[in-house]
């Protein structure tokens, strides 16, 4: 059985937490980590923003008043707001036995991991196979669609993974709620009016579901941790062995995440201050 890295980097502010990503992959490319996986949460609620996605959605004043984060993800997709729940990531080299070069089938591979930790929770997820014309419907909310091998219940979104790849090395990271916002949610984007805000929350109930509301209970980061800590290890017939960071490495993230992470570019370019 293969041994892989396990990082619990703990609560971090928005910036730290992606840098921590990009850290990661660097690291692993030259051979100072193995394969790791990352459990992270987030010192404050944070909007991420997908690597391509436009900021003519989201509702920035909204964003300042309710003293959310908001931070540029190095991988793809719509927003993601990020509050009560587990965040993971993975880094591995692309040239791994078990990852193919397909991204679709990369995510299959690499989601056995989430479906076994939903299993330990109770809970039996489907992988999300989207209609073509579904996913051609452009979002700002990354809960409002399920994208290919994302983890559905009765056809409800129940956590959402995005991957990208760099250098020869794969990053694929997901957001596994336990309860979602929606009220927080919907005020961080814009709409056309408040009729059609509330049209789109109401639509929402239909389209994605949490941890919480499918078990009935109240779960802790604890919880989540125990269960997917175990699902990764079954899911991916591997053992995890716990890694410790040295200052060294921290003060690279930190560095990382003042140069590149604390800002955030609009769609005209301009530069806006997201320092938590």
């Amino acid at each position: 059985m293969e041994t892989w890295g396990f990082l619990d980097s703990g609560a971090n502010h928005a910036a730290v937490n992606m840098a921590m990503d990009e850290a990661l992959m660097n690291w692993h490319r030259e051979g100072l980590i193995p394969p790791t996986i990352r459990f992270y949460l987030w010192e404050n609620p944070t909007l991420s923003i997908g690597h391509f996605q436009k900021l003519n959605g989201i509702h920035m004043e909204a964003v300042h008043n309710h003293q959310v984060e908001m931070v540029r993800r190095m991988t793809g997709g719509s927003a993601v707001l990020h509050a009560d729940e587990l965040t993971y990531s993975i880094v591995i080299t692309e040239k791994h036995a078990s990852i193919p070069r397909s991204v679709s089938e990369a995510y299959y591979i690499l989601s056995k991991g989430v479906v076994a930790g939903y299993a330990n929770l109770g809970i039996a997820v489907d992988y999300a196979v989207p209609e073509t014309e579904e996913r051609k419907t452009k979002t700002a909310v990354c809960f409002e669609k399920s994208a290919l091998y994302e983890m559905v219940v009765a056809g409800k979104k129940l956590s959402g993974n995005a991957q990208t790849r760099k250098n020869g090395v794969l990053l694929q990271h997901g957001s596994i709620p336990m309860r979602i916002d929606i009220d927080l949610l919907f005020d961080l984007f814009r709409f056309p009016s408040e009729v059609k805000k509330q049209e789109r929350k109401r639509q929402f109930f239909h389209k994605a579901t949490t941890i919480d509301e499918l078990t009935g209970k109240r779960h802790t980061y604890a919880d989540l941790h125990a269960a997917f800590h175990d699902g990764f290890q079954h899911g991916l017939g591997i053992s995890l062995h716990p890694i410790t960071l040295s200052d060294a490495q921290w003060d690279e993230v930190y560095k990382l995440a003042q140069e590149k992470y604390t800002t955030i570019s609009d769609t005209r370019n301009r530069s806006i201050s997201m320092k938590g």
